[in-house]
């Protein structure tokens, strides 16, 4: 795996980039956000509860308006483990799904601990932020795949039969990846997404919805970002159902005016080709980032997951400016998501300056530290 390491960025490539990977960011949160207080209702529940329109704001949830859920956690997670990577090349010993495996363990030490474990000096930044160690009912597949230090892989996945979205939904960061090839992006998120996540329906999708984000991240448009993640899916064995997936979000939305029927159809048993599906078509249809993530929530399927999806897409297609600023400034994490999406931003463009040849930060490298210990 390789990445555009010398590529010289120019200040508007810069803060474009960087308004597009807090967009992702936040779009993916406070999608999670809004969908997270109907997770699992059906539709009728919904409308019992919030009106004949469904939800069109911020619920509660977990005890707070804006409180995202576990998939928010590991996305950050994913973020923290993608810039240790880069940081770690210096080193020689470069394994990207390593050190996103490492960054995984993290999260689990979360759902664990009571709080950070000021002994463990190698954990970084991110894993002494208190509000992560909520324990947001995670679902069984990962606390299965990160319940050891065994690392799934593609010849030897964890949860063979695991359908479910979690994987995708942890998965936009890859696609911030710019300087990458589109199929290095898609390999390194089925690699990691088979960690938790062993069936090929859901590690496709987490490689699909990666390179979506990619495409978008670099500025096409999200028809031609889908028909990218196409053609590079029809090289890979056991695609067609995520393939058949995005054909059909790709169909649906020549069908006339946009409907919660026709969100739920999409998103079908709720695994992770059909809550593809259904993001892509929120964010085709949505006349803007508020009514596409309020299409995606507002359905009988999993609502935290479908948000999340669509604000990540969103995101990277329109940049943070677009997002519903009301909605965010309730966000949960916001101070926590910026900063570490501004981190990545600078690692991706200013990494050399950081731990290069001429020297490095010595307060760089103890936010993300090199180091191998995890106990």
């Amino acid at each position: 795996m390789g990445a555009a390491a010398g590529a010289v960025w120019g200040r508007a490539e810069q803060q474009d980039f960087r308004s597009r990977v807090r967009g992702t960011l936040l779009g993916a949160a406070v999608g999670d956000a809004l969908g997270t207080p109907v997770d699992g209702l059906g539709l009728d529940e919904i409308r019992e509860e919030y009106g004949a329109e469904g939800l069109v704001d911020l619920g509660f949830g977990y005890g707070r308006r804006g409180a995202v859920s576990h998939l928010t956690q590991l996305t950050l997670f994913t973020v923290d483990g993608l810039i240790r990577a880069q940081v770690r090349r210096d080193t020689g010993a470069w394994h990207p799904p390593t050190d996103l495996h490492r960054a995984y363990l993290r999260w689990a030490a979360t759902q664990r601990d009571w709080g950070p474990d000021e002994r463990r000096k190698d954990d970084g930044w991110l894993a002494r932020e208190e509000w992560l160690y909520a324990r947001r009912d995670p679902a069984r597949s990962l606390l299965l795949g990160f319940g050891d230090e065994t690392m799934g892989t593609l010849d030897a996945p964890k949860n063979p039969t695991e359908l479910g979205p979690e994987a995708t939904a942890r998965s936009a960061p890859f696609g911030l990846l710019v300087g990458w090839e589109p199929q290095l992006v898609v390999q390194l998120a089925v690699e990691c997404a088979a960690q938790t996540h062993g069936h090929p329906v859901a590690y496709l999708s987490a490689g699909a919805y990666a390179v979506i984000v990619h495409a978008l991240a670099l500025g096409e448009s999200l028809d031609g970002a889908v028909q990218r993640a196409l053609a590079l899916l029809a090289a890979r064995p056991g695609h067609e159902p995520v393939s058949d997936a995005l054909q059909h979000a790709l169909g649906a939305v020549r069908q006339g005016m946009p409907t919660p029927a026709r969100v739920e159809e999409l998103a079908a048993d709720g695994s992770a080709d059909g809550l593809l599906a259904a993001a892509v078509y929120c964010a085709l249809v949505g006349e803007d980032v508020r009514h596409g993530l309020c299409l995606a929530v507002n359905h009988d399927g999993p609502s935290a997951a479908a948000g999340a999806l669509t604000g990540g897409l969103l995101g990277a297609l329109h940049g943070e400016t677009a997002l519903p600023p009301a909605w965010l400034a309730e966000l949960e994490g916001r101070p926590t998501l910026l900063e570490l999406a501004d981190d990545f931003a600078m690692e991706m463009t200013q990494g050399p300056a950081l731990h290069g040849p001429a020297g490095s930060s010595p307060g760089w490298l103890a936010r993300y530290p090199r180091g191998q210990v995890l106990a």
